[in-house]
């Protein structure tokens, strides 16, 4: 997994609530268990005006002129910037991955459901809760002529926006640690790599037929 450590980005501002995962990435591309090859279909049914299926190639197809990624002043964002309970719905853990995919690193909202949020920092995404008065703000800066451009520091906890106001946030320091150091799941286990192989040594010395009848 990348580390996350300080990054600068365009915001785009998708002024929805309780946007579903079913939203960010429709069912019919859950077939692939790849983390690749979303972001062509991220937020499929808003983004184009026809039915989205695997392997299309997106290139030609219509775009709905109404939908924020269509706008050319976000061309290019990788700060999505949205309204509460967003990720809600099923846990589809392509929801991350098809907003990586296109090229988000962080999520800027008032609130999250659970188990997206946990789902983003596992695959090197960082949504930071912000309260509401402060998303209204932002919402107002990203929707002028030009762009919002804001600067995450994670190891500061800070936002800091093009105008040089500088924000807050807040996040688990375990979480924290793990996308400072671009650490998933499996690369947290392969951190006591050596530690495991001398317990698989110490077992088979101990209990040699364990092994023997696993065909190990």
């Amino acid at each position: 997994m990348e580390k996350f450590q300080r990054f600068t980005g365009k915001v785009c501002p998708l002024d929805r609530a309780n946007v579903d995962t079913d939203a960010i990435i429709p069912k019919q591309f859950l077939k692939s268990i790849q983390r690749t090859g979303f972001g062509p279909y991220l937020f499929d049914e808003w983004r184009y005006l026809d039915r989205g299926e695997p392997g299309m190639d997106c290139t030609h197809r219509p775009k709905n002129p109404n939908f924020v990624l269509n706008d050319p002043r976000y061309a290019g964002a990788s700060i999505l910037l949205t309204r509460e309970n967003f990720g809600c719905g099923s846990s589809r853990e392509h929801a991350p991955w098809a907003l990586m995919d296109y090229g988000f690193r962080v999520l800027l909202a008032p609130s999250f459901a659970d188990i997206f949020f946990n789902n983003c920092f596992k695959n090197g995404l960082l949504p930071i809760v912000l309260d509401s008065t402060t998303i209204d703000h932002l919402f107002q800066e990203a929707t002028g002529e030009q762009a919002l451009e804001i600067t995450v520091d994670l190891l500061a906890q800070t936002l800091t926006t093009g105008s040089g106001e500088v924000l807050s946030f807040l996040v688990d320091p375990f979480r924290k640690h793990c996308l400072l150091e671009g650490l998933d799941e499996i690369g947290l286990t392969l951190q006591h790599a050596e530690a495991i192989r001398a317990y698989e040594q110490r077992r088979r010395a101990e209990a040699p037929w364990l092994f023997r009848a696993t065909g190990r």
